[in-house]
């Protein structure tokens, strides 16, 4: 416990003595090449304070002391030797001199005095480039700007030369140079003096011509002169030039050019300034050349094609405008632009003038041209005698020649060349003309203009053809003929006329007589000639009539005999029966024909059809026949049960319902059903049947059908017993219903695994036996006699027995119930 008291005492006696070391404190407030300014804090106690300097490098040889008051807490040291790196010590002394605590640091004095600069000079009007000696342990020079402005300020640069830039221009600064490092900075050097240089002139250029660029700007303060240079970038050449004024227009430029212009000012000293930047000028583009105009033609709207020649040399982007004194203009930039719309008989005086982006050129010499003459107009036809057409119309003018166009419908075309307004040609009957006239000039021909139509007589028709296409009704079809835009078509017999009238070769005369004669006439016609009456007619006969009173008359059940009025010239006839097995028919001159081998459950249409060397009449209206029904070609009795049986029959065609009859000596049972089958009861079993059937048809049309017989299967034994017998048997016995039947008796248990018995018995027996019974479980049993082909019958209900166990034996047998089969 005491060892750690003093182990306590110790650590605070060390930290009262570090904090007592800690409350006197040096700093450096200033350092120069050789002397150095420290600041301390006043320290409790002291009458004096005293600074000792010693190299750091040897820190047991000071070299200076200084001694100040107790109120003094700022000192400096003198005579130090530059950029050494040097340890201060301060130390606060009591009356006795006893130092009462001590404070050292260290700093570097600052390198020594720069030279003053060596170069001095403007860069631009407001940058001055510094050129000095660089001295040795200086890490950055600090440099000192002013003017008698009051203008002061002090840049920080690394090394030579140096650029002091954001001066005004045109002023004068001093300039003086102090190195510096980490420790301080140097006494400055003596100043220089130096003059920044006037500004650069804003200049704007402009061309006012195709050889000229007008060069301005606004007066530079100082200013006595001002230099141009303008180099030429296609010739690869400057120029200069020298002027007091604010403008220079330089002349004897090349067309479509590009120059480069640059100035500058000059001030009283006689001194460069500043140069301006470049300002690239174009001179506007040369006077458009070789100007052509010719006519083109584009969707139909004419125009004037105006091209000419491109000057190669010219820089940058040219554009051209090309003008009419008809108010059309259009823009390019190749050499040919279209002036469009342009109008027939027009005179046109073109200009095309060139721009670029100092302006346009002077306009190219006027091109006077004339525009494609108007079409004649007052288009006239004489005929002067058969075959023989004169055209006129009338002069136009800015024509020199005409053309006359005769083009005739079947496509053949005439031209006449000619100075005058009229041509003769030769016209032909049965054509339709188209006239026209177009005028030409230098520039073209004229639009199409009025075209005259001219219709000769149409000509007859020729391969006329008559055909018969109803009883009623004659086609008529011919070849197109020549000039006709109508024809009329009139058919004519002993008592009336019929007229067509239509637009296209073919017509169709109806509601004629039937089986009569007529005479066709085809005459073609237009509007403007008329009708041609000289054409020749042709003769046709119509179909024969229909027949009528058309009367049925069946001979038996696969025949019938078809009879009719007939009212024609000479016909012959055709009887048609239709129906679902196909069409039944037969022929004859005659009024009727019989019609055989119709089968039956059949429905025909009827119907009789006169033929003659003009065509065929309408068929007659006709009569629906129909053959009695088939009989169904299976039948199938099934029996139910004892007294129900099910009848089922396959398709009878035309069969619409059936009456089936089961008949016996000991009964009767009959069902009539629309289905193929009929459930009868009163079903007598052991019992032999007729079967007969009657089909009928939808009209009632009936047949008679006849199957073999049926027997009813052999009734169910009745007084069916269970009872036990020796040796652990049960015995079955029942009451037989006739003595040449057998019997099947079947036993079958009802629990999992229990047997199942069967046993047959012969022809007239009464019993079954069935040894190694199971006992303890419920039994179904039933007895059912045989049909003749060893089948049992399904019908016969089972009854249910319980049998119990006496020991191991079986016991006693109790009957449950009886139920129908499942």
């Amino acid at each position: 416990m005491g060892a750690m008291k003093w182990l306590v005492i110790f650590a605070l006696l060390g930290i009262c003595s570090q904090a007592a070391a800690q409350a006197f404190q040096v700093s450096v407030f200033s350092v120069t090449s050789k002397n150095a300014i420290l600041r301390w804090n006043r320290y409790s106690g002291a009458s004096s304070y005293k600074i000792t300097v010693a190299p750091q490098s040897s820190p047991s040889n000071p070299i200076a002391f200084a001694t100040f008051g107790p109120n003094t807490v700022l000192g400096s040291v003198n005579s130090l030797t530059p950029n050494i790196l040097y340890t201060f010590t301060v130390e606060a002394l009591d009356n006795s001199q006893v130092r009462l605590s001590s404070a050292t640091v260290d700093s570097f004095t600052a390198p020594e005095m720069m030279d003053p600069i060596q170069t001095l000079k403007p860069k631009d009007s407001t940058t001055l480039m510094v050129g000095f000696s660089l001295k040795t342990g200086a890490t950055h020079y600090i440099i000192r700007i002013q003017n008698d402005d009051g203008f002061f300020r002090e840049d920080e640069v690394s090394s030579s030369p140096a650029e002091i830039v954001s001066l005004s221009p045109y002023t004068e600064y001093a300039l003086s140079i102090m190195s510096a490092n980490s420790g301080g900075r140097s006494q400055p050097s003596l100043p220089v003096t130096a003059k920044t240089v006037l500004p650069p002139p804003q200049l704007s250029t402009s061309s006012p011509s195709n050889d000229s660029i007008i060069v301005s700007w606004a007066p530079v303060a100082h200013a006595v002169q001002y230099s141009m240079s303008i180099y030429d970038f296609g010739s690869n050449t400057n120029m200069k030039h020298n002027t007091s004024n604010t403008n220079l227009t330089i002349s004897g430029l090349a067309a479509g050019s590009l120059y480069a212009i640059k100035g500058f000012a000059w001030d009283l000293e006689g001194r460069e300034g500043e140069g301006s930047l470049y300002i690239n000028q174009t001179t506007r583009p040369p006077t458009p050349s070789f100007v052509n105009v010719s006519i083109v033609t584009s969707n139909g709207v004419a125009g004037l094609s105006v091209s000419w020649k491109l000057d190669q040399d010219v820089y940058g982007s040219i554009w051209y405008h090309v003008m009419s004194d008809q108010n059309r203009t259009c823009n390019s930039t190749s050499s040919s632009c279209t002036l469009l719309a342009v109008g027939c008989g027009e005179v046109h005086t073109i200009k095309v003038i060139a721009l670029n982006n100092a302006g346009p050129s002077f306009p190219s010499s006027p091109v006077v041209f004339i525009t494609f003459p108007c079409p004649p107009e007052s288009l006239a036809l004489v005929e002067s005698t058969e075959g023989n057409c004169t055209l006129t119309w009338g002069m136009v003018p800015h024509a020199d020649s005409y053309v006359a166009f005769f083009k005739r419908g079947d496509g053949t075309e005439e031209t006449c060349n000619t100075t005058s307004n009229n041509c003769k040609y030769h016209c032909l009957c049965g054509y339709t003309y188209l006239l026209s006239v177009f005028a030409y000039n230098e520039a073209g021909s004229s639009p199409q203009g009025q075209i005259l139509n001219y219709t000769t007589l149409p000509c007859c028709p020729e391969g006329v053809s008559v055909s018969v296409v109803s009883t009623d009704t004659l086609e008529i079809m011919w070849m197109a003929s020549r000039g006709a835009e109508l024809y009329q078509t009139r058919a004519a017999d002993s008592s009336e006329v019929i007229l067509c009238n239509d637009t296209a070769p073919v017509c169709a005369l109806s509601d004629l007589s039937c089986d009569s004669p007529y005479s066709v006439l085809v005459t073609p016609c237009n509007e403007i000639s008329g009708c041609n009456r000289a054409c020749k007619a042709h003769t046709k006969d119509t179909a024969p009539c229909m027949p009528i009173n058309l009367m049925l008359n069946p001979k038996n059940s696969s025949c019938v005999s078809v009879s009719w009025t007939a009212n024609n010239r000479a016909a012959n006839y055709t009887v048609s029966a239709s129906g679902d097995d196909g069409q039944h028919t037969c022929n004859t001159s005659g009024n009727s024909c019989d019609i055989t081998d119709l089968p039956c459950g059949s429905t025909y249409e009827v119907s009789v059809i006169a033929t003659s060397a003009a065509g065929q009449s309408l068929p007659s209206y006709s009569d629906s026949l129909e053959t009695e029904p088939c009989c169904p070609m299976n039948l199938t009795v099934e029996q139910v049960t004892q007294a129900v049986s099910n009848i089922s029959w396959s398709h009878a065609k035309g069969a619409h319902s059936f009456i089936t009859s089961l008949t016996s000596t000991r009964g009767h049972a009959r069902c009539h059903t629309q289905d193929s089958h009929c459930l009868m009861g009163c079903i007598t079993c052991g019992t032999n049947y007729t079967v007969t059937m009657e089909a009928f048809s939808k009209s009632g049309h009936m047949s008679n059908c006849t199957y073999k017989g049926f027997s009813s299967s052999a009734c169910c034994p009745s007084g069916v017993r269970l009872y036990s017998i020796a040796g652990n048997s049960l015995r079955v016995y029942w009451r037989s219903a006739g003595s040449s039947h057998s019997y099947i008796t079947e036993m079958v248990g009802t629990s999992n695994n229990s047997s199942n018995y069967t046993c047959t018995a012969s022809p007239g027996a009464s019993s079954c036996d069935f040894g190694n019974i199971q006992c303890g479980d419920v039994y179904h049993v039933v007895v059912a006699p045989l049909t003749p082909e060893g089948s049992k019958v399904l019908f016969c209900p089972q009854r249910l027995y319980s049998v119990t166990c006496s020991g191991s034996n079986v016991g006693t047998v109790i009957y449950r119930g009886k139920r129908s089969v499942d």
